[in-house]
């Protein structure tokens, strides 16, 4: 069937998301059992006993469709936050409220700034919407603010910041950013995506609920339930900002996009608390000793503020497919331009110690010639 006369030429040359296999699969292609996922930046400790308790409690509630409002969520996270609920979007994950920012704002033709190694799906879904991407080399494994504010041209409609950077795992820091506001024109939305916020332990880290420079520019927040909260499978985010950009976004989101038992469970995992110190302390306790082997090893690796780290190990698609058969699965990161690095999300201490080992065998493997 040749659908070239109907699928416009900028969904043809798309490269689409890799989606990762099932572990049941490969396990059943490899032959091996008791594999360990560290590719996708997961909370190992899973989710909230009381966000369960929650999600059980409202099996019997499938019937009915969700709130559509997200009245209770929105109204918990307006006070956690200090805003007000007329100034949230809740969507089925941060990545449905990145794609409903692109359809509200870029225009065909209309430009949007991002890192060239940043999350790739910023470029894909600006140009699903016929947009173009315009990528700014990483400086130093970071976002190089100044470059991006270069890029700005009178066609660009939306800048993307991840904070701490996807899969580079570094931040910058509340001078450059205050640095950036000042200096940008005012035609543009600002997408400030701190999915991994809650992990930066930095004390110059910025607040981009708070730090809004002189509040003309438009600055949407970017929050995900899917890595602290360890509710991933669920798909639910959330984005604050002005009530005009959130007024504009909902004229185009989906009745029901964000399902009951992901509501549910969001406002039961913000409650709590001792959850969440529990998965940092888990965090801080795996990174330093992924660090402290990287460094055993001879590894160079890239300092992170988040639940993830990238590591050079040579050909990286090599020893992602090697580490493969043993059992241990980590994100090959030629995709993102790094074909000499991958990422490994930190674990479980019993998950970071068999990475660990894992890599440590197939590295001598590759020393000594063999396979």
């Amino acid at each position: 069937m040749d659908l070239r006369g109907l699928v416009p030429e900028w969904i043809r040359t798309l490269t689409p998301y890799p989606p990762g296999m099932p572990i049941e699969e490969l396990e059943r292609d490899l032959g091996i059992h008791g594999s360990i996922k560290l590719a996708s930046n997961e909370n190992p400790l899973g989710p909230s006993p009381k966000a369960l308790a929650a999600i059980t409690a409202a099996l019997g509630d499938l019937h009915r469709y969700p709130d559509g409002s997200a009245f209770y969520l929105k109204r918990r996270l307006a006070a956690r936050l200090g805003v007000t609920a007329d100034e949230i979007v809740v969507g089925n994950g941060s990545n449905e409220i990145i794609e409903l920012v692109v359809r509200t704002f870029i225009r065909m033709g209309d430009e949007a700034v991002m890192s060239d190694q940043a999350f790739v799906i910023y470029r894909l879904v600006v140009q699903a919407a016929g947009g173009v991407p315009r990528s700014v080399p990483l400086r130093n494994f970071t976002h190089d603010l100044e470059a991006i504010a270069e890029a700005i041209t009178p066609r660009t409609r939306v800048v993307f910041l991840a904070n701490p950077n996807n899969p580079t795992g570094t931040i910058y820091r509340r001078a450059a950013w205050q640095a950036f506001l000042d200096s940008v024109p005012r035609h543009l939305v600002v997408v400030a995506d701190d999915a991994y916020a809650e992990y930066v332990d930095d004390p110059e880290y910025p607040d981009t609920l708070r730090d809004r420079s002189d509040g003309t520019l438009p600055i949407i927040t970017l929050h995900t339930f899917s890595k602290l909260y360890g509710l991933a499978g669920l798909r639910i985010g959330y984005g604050v900002a002005p009530q005009a950009v959130v007024e504009a976004i909902a004229r185009i989101r989906q009745p029901f996009n964000v399902n009951g038992l992901a509501l549910v469970g969001a406002l039961a995992a913000l409650g709590d608390e001792e959850h969440v110190q529990r998965t940092l302390a888990v965090n801080r306790a795996g990174m330093a000793y992924l660090v402290e082997a990287f460094t055993a090893m001879g590894l160079a690796y890239v300092p992170s503020a988040a639940n993830f780290i990238l590591v050079q190990v040579g050909p990286g698609r090599q020893v992602y497919e090697a580490l493969l058969r043993r059992g241990v699965i980590v994100r090959p990161m030629d995709v993102y331009g790094f074909p000499q690095h991958v990422r490994v999300t930190v674990g479980l201490p019993e998950e970071n110690r068999r990475f660990i080992d894992a890599l440590g065998a197939v590295l001598g493997e590759r020393r000594r010639g063999t396979r």
